[in-house]
């Protein structure tokens, strides 16, 4: 399996669940490389892979998961969870910023994704399993980050546009939408006031760990979860409720 901004954070989380069940796992980093190779060498078992690619690069994607499916001879999971998550308020941002910052998020969060995917495809069997990693964001709104509530929401529809077309071919395709999880991209909005805000939007008063969010993704690669193809997982403790 691959798992992308797999260095940190959720990512690290799922490849470390996909190790326990037994899968080989392909971590990509972006920057991280020095990261990505400690969660390598913490994961069960053999024949893991570290694999770096800048999302932003069409090319460099390619080659990058062909590497992956000649070394694991296909790849039969692939969780899209690279992501960032950067300020750029319509109302405070310059419009050069504003450009640029929506070019990276939409460039990594959703293009990059859809080309890692496509690539990826390529080599994908029959019973194939793709998870997208997408955000409460997509549904509510991120008034401080734009880019990147419209990169997620887009991540969803592009996913089960491909649950359709894939479906014929036996492959699945789901997504999981956290709310705030303790990693280090949200580490500024968990310190202090703000976080303990973040914490009481939740009924249960906490956000989630990578771990749970991990968990959630795990079972919907699973086998047991094919009919949950187009699917999106809410896993944000009922700090926001969609119909």
């Amino acid at each position: 399996m691959l798992v992308t901004g797999g260095s940190r954070g959720i990512g690290a989380a799922i490849a470390r669940a996909f190790a326990r069940s037994g899968d080989r796992v392909a971590v990509h980093y972006g920057t991280h490389r020095e990261q990505a190779i400690e969660v390598q060498q913490s994961l069960e078992g053999d024949g893991h892979l570290v694999i770096g690619a800048d999302l932003l690069d069409a090319g460099a994607i390619r080659r990058t998961v062909d590497e992956v499916a000649e070394a694991f001879n296909g790849i039969d999971v692939l969780v899209n969870n690279a992501g960032i998550f950067e300020p750029h308020p319509i109302t405070d941002t310059s419009y050069y910023e504003w450009q640029e910052s929506w070019r990276r998020t939409l460039g990594i969060n959703l293009i990059g994704a859809a080309n890692v995917t496509w690539c990826v495809a390529q080599h994908m069997g029959r019973s194939g399993r793709i998870v997208n990693v997408s955000s409460r964001g997509a549904f509510r709104g991120e008034p401080e980050q734009p880019g990147y509530g419209a990169s997620k929401a887009g991540l969803i529809a592009f996913g089960q546009s491909l649950a359709r077309s894939l479906g014929p071919s036996g492959i699945s395709v789901t997504a999981v939408a956290p709310g705030f999880t303790e990693t280090d991209m949200a580490a500024g909005e968990l310190a202090g006031e703000g976080g303990e805000r973040r914490r009481a939007e939740s009924p249960l008063g906490r956000v989630a760990t990578p771990e749970e969010i991990a968990a959630a993704v795990l079972y919907l690669a699973s086998p047991e979860a094919g009919l949950a193809s187009g699917a999106v997982l809410d896993v944000n403790g009922a700090s926001y409720l969609r119909m």
